[in-house]
């Protein structure tokens, strides 16, 4: 189905000059981040089209200009508060980012952008929102919805990138993935992006090395409806893995394009993960997000050893100073569920050929099993790992006890089937790991999780993976 232009739209591509005329505009949306009880970053993009429809090159091209962000506790923002303003130029991609602190906890706050040329001609974007953590003593619900794995190209090509099938219509490919119509629909508290939000290494006939070329992933694709509505109700945690680093499996090492270095200061760029212009403040963190529940966000390309290293006990994805700050702040938490976001499996099975996560024998093996069994020497209970990068849905549990839960891909034509345990090809030929779910069919989807009371002074954690629809495939719960 081709959905036809609207009529502004159409004379803006006919007519470059009258676009430029009439901007600047905000066509990635507004998108909140790092949310606590008392803070947020948020962020925006001026651009030089109204959107979605991109520019003659693929693109969408930015746009100079000045913004600010006006907030209320209330929709018809009768009593707004305004942030001084921020400029966009091209050195920051055109982005604004800013942050808001000494919110009240556990309250919903409406904002918008105020944008223009200049700060005599701006003009109120359309209302967002985000909902600031709930105080520890309130033992309020709490929701998120996590994915990663975003392959625009398989989507907007009809080409699948593994075994599942290719539902993408030509109305999708205008308003984005499905998947975050359905996410939408649950309301959640806040999203975490687990690692991979953009391909930067496909198409495979000319990946993005260059500046601009890297940019451009992002603008592509955070410019679609369904996200820009998404984001614009839903704060997000970002978490980064290869594709939106370098390329496929990427370390430190080699002078390939992109560099590290760019992979870093350019993922810290486009999302709001830290304040505008911080390359120092470390990736890796840990948020209470509830009396009971408590998530750690591990960074695994900065810090890692050289995947073609031999695998020894110095090996390591980690580094040691986020190793030392995880089994610290372990050791430290009273939370009842410890849910820890990896980028990259440490349970799996995962498949034997591979080398770059901590289920490989010829990867970091010997990292991850050394951390299993210092969670059974500190009797550190009820730790549950939420992975990205294995682009199919499974539960598995490690021989100690450990429960990992894959969210897999995002869209459909990004899953494959995946490995199984006990099959020869995999990490995991023995048939060490139980795996009570594994999906049937090759899916996307995304992991629903909630928090909520039962009983007094018992709360129930359930986790539901579902598809790209919101159909629930599978579900745990667990009780203190």
């Amino acid at each position: 189905m081709q959905l036809p232009l609207p009529r502004h739209l159409a004379l803006m591509l006919l007519c470059p000059a009258l676009a430029a005329a009439s901007g600047p505009y905000h066509a990635q949306g507004e998108m909140a981040g790092e949310i606590n009880a008392t803070r947020v970053l948020l962020q925006s993009r001026l651009t030089a089209l109204p959107g979605p429809e991109l520019a003659a090159d693929g693109d969408m091209p930015g746009a100079k200009g000045v913004a600010a962000f006006e907030w209320s506790e209330t929709a018809d923002f009768l009593k707004p508060q305004r942030t001084g303003w921020l400029t966009a130029d091209e050195k920051n991609d055109f982005i604004v980012r800013t942050a808001l602190d000494r919110l009240q906890p556990g309250q919903r706050y409406y904002y918008r952008l105020v944008y223009g040329a200049k700060p005599e001609t701006t003009q109120n974007g359309p209302t967002r929102s985000f909902k600031t953590l709930a105080p520890l003593n309130a033992e309020a619900p709490v929701s998120f919805c996590m994915g990663n794995c975003m392959h625009y190209d398989a989507f907007m090509s009809g080409v699948a990138n593994g075994d599942g099938p290719v539902t993408a219509t030509e109305e999708d490919k205008q308003l984005g993935f499905r998947v975050f119509a359905a996410m939408r629909n649950l309301q959640p508290d806040f999203f975490i992006g687990a690692g991979d939000a953009v391909y930067y290494d496909f198409p495979k006939s000319h990946p993005a090395k260059t500046l601009p070329e890297l940019r451009k992933k992002w603008h592509e694709q955070f410019r679609l409806p369904r996200l820009s509505e998404f984001f614009g109700e839903c704060p997000g945690y970002w978490s980064k893995d290869d594709h939106d680093f370098r390329f496929d499996d990427a370390d430190l090492e080699g002078t390939a394009l992109p560099s590290a270095m760019t992979g870093e200061d350019l993922f810290r760029e486009q999302l709001p993960l830290t304040p505008q212009g911080d390359k120092d403040t470390p990736t890796y963190r840990t948020v209470r997000i509830h009396p009971r529940v408590q998530l750690w966000f591990l960074e695994g390309r900065d810090y890692r050893s050289p995947n073609s290293m031999p695998d020894s006990p110095g090996k390591s994805i980690w580094g040691a100073t986020q190793k030392a700050w995880l089994e610290k702040t372990l050791k430290e938490s009273d939370a009842t569920w410890k849910l820890i976001v990896s980028p990259t499996p440490l349970v799996g099975p995962d498949r034997k050929s591979k080398s770059d996560n901590h289920t490989n024998p010829r990867g970091f093996r010997q990292e991850g099993d050394a951390f299993f069994s210092w969670l059974q020497q500190e009797k550190i209970e009820n730790v549950m790992i939420l992975s990205g990068d294995r682009h199919w849905q499974y539960h598995s549990i490690h021989p100690s006890g450990v429960e990992e839960l894959s969210v897999g891909a995002l869209n459909d034509e990004n899953s494959i089937l995946g490995e199984y345990p006990g099959q020869p090809g995999s990490t995991d030929p023995e048939g060490k790991i139980r795996q009570p779910y594994h999906y049937k069919e090759a899916t996307g989807g995304f992991l629903y999780v909630t928090v909520t009371p039962h009983t007094q002074n018992r709360h129930t954690l359930r986790m539901e993976f579902r598809d790209d629809t919101g159909k629930i495939l599978y579900q745990i719960e667990k009780t203190p």
